[in-house]
């Protein structure tokens, strides 16, 4: 499908199709929103993501999706680690890109950007970091490669859009200040998401929602609720996901004797698991601008959160009801006083934080942030190539 004339010629209308690997969680809800704020603005949008993960409910929602997608949807294998085969998915995001007359390649994600930028195409090269390779394990090794990576890769970059400071922030401080077109471009949800949700009967005390992985906290959650029954509190526990730990979580539940106070289930539609639980905690060691608080900040969910990442950002002015990463401690205290405070000052709080979100993060700002970075990128693009022809015609004409 090759892009209509006035499509490539007028920036205002764009052919975007956006490359990620895994249909799941934030990041992929990160892409639906955009495409289909995107189609309904008139874009022509495409994915490009991986075809192993994701399950029924990726099948789902991209079916869901498909309506949306002119420039149709395309899922390979990709690897989540480095692996020969990334050469395969970078000439298929190559093909698809020239097939569909693509002038946007957006990459998310630390694997969709080392696609969408290193694809031999003409189209502009978007990024947006999601976390991932800037959290992993600074000061290791490993993180030093996958920034030395990133460095090579800024120069194939022609917009950053960011999804907080903080990712940006160490953007700027292991790979250093990209030259390029930046923007932060907060999560966004939508208005119907600031209801709030009616409390279940039988609702548990504490919930969970999010992958069953040790680098979301997990233990220290769990060892905040052996605090916490210790004195005498019968708080029960739901922990909503699925993940590579869950096995050792469901070994370290019954380890700590919390085989009556802590249950596991799959995951399910966040609004319906927030009304399962009295308190959202969010236990995370790394983060970049988690859904999962957004969402539950918008629908007035009291909530116990780290300070790391993006999550400052969402919580604002109220950044100092955030604890420390790492300190179950602190996680049972934050919780104690949550537990413990006046009913009409606990729905006050909630509620001015929901107020706050609704005034600095929507759907329709996301939107236009986004597409806003697109054409900051195309008109860099035509300096360069404006600046590169009158250097040419004066080296002729000297």
């Amino acid at each position: 499908m090759a892009a209509e004339p006035n499509e490539t010629r007028n920036p205002q209308r764009h052919r975007i199709l956006h490359v990620f690997r895994a249909p799941v969680g934030g990041l992929f809800r990160h892409v639906m929103d955009l495409a289909r704020l995107q189609a309904a603005a008139g874009h022509a949008v495409g994915i490009v993501c991986d075809a192993s993960t994701g399950g029924e409910r990726g099948e789902r929602a991209l079916a869901e999706l498909m309506p949306s997608l002119k420039l149709g949807l395309v899922r390979i294998p990709m690897r989540r680690n480095p692996h020969l085969s990334d050469w395969t998915c970078l000439r298929a995001v190559a093909r698809r890109a020239h097939a569909v007359g693509a002038t946007v390649l957006h990459g998310h994600g630390a694997k969709g950007g080392v696609y969408a930028r290193l694809a031999p195409a003409s189209a502009i090269r978007a990024y947006t970091p999601h976390g991932g390779s800037y959290n992993y394990r600074p000061g290791s090794a490993l993180h030093r490669t996958y920034m030395a990576a990133e460095a090579v890769l800024a120069r194939r970059t022609d917009a950053f859009l960011f999804e907080s400071e903080y990712v940006a922030g160490r953007h700027r401080a292991f790979v250093g200040g990209p030259e390029q077109v930046t923007r932060i471009v907060h999560n966004g949800i939508a208005e119907a998401e600031f209801a709030p949700v009616p409390l279940a009967e039988d609702a548990a005390d504490l919930l969970y929602v999010g992958e069953l992985r040790e680098a979301k906290g997990l233990p220290y959650l769990l060892e905040a609720l052996v605090r916490l029954r210790a004195e005498g509190r019968p708080l029960r526990l739901l922990m909503v996901g699925s993940g590579p730990d869950a096995e050792s979580l469901r070994s370290m539940v019954e380890r700590l004797g919390l085989s009556d106070a802590a249950s596991f289930e799959p995951p399910q539609a966040i609004r319906s698991v927030l009304a399962r639980g009295r308190i959202l905690v969010v236990p995370s060691l790394a983060e970049s601008l988690p859904y999962v608080v957004l969402e539950a900040a918008a629908a007035s969910q009291p909530l116990v959160a780290t300070r790391v990442g993006g999550i400052p950002e969402i919580f604002g002015p109220m950044a100092d009801d955030l604890v420390p990463s790492r300190d179950s401690e602190a996680l049972a205290g934050a919780i104690r006083h949550v537990l413990d405070e006046a009913p009409d000052l606990l729905a006050a709080r909630v509620r001015a934080l929901s107020e706050s979100i609704h005034q600095r993060f929507s759907l329709e700002r996301m939107g236009a942030d986004v597409v806003s970075g697109y054409a900051a990128a195309f008109q860099a693009r035509e300096e360069r190539v404006s600046v590169g022809a009158r250097k040419l015609a004066q080296a002729r004409t000297a």
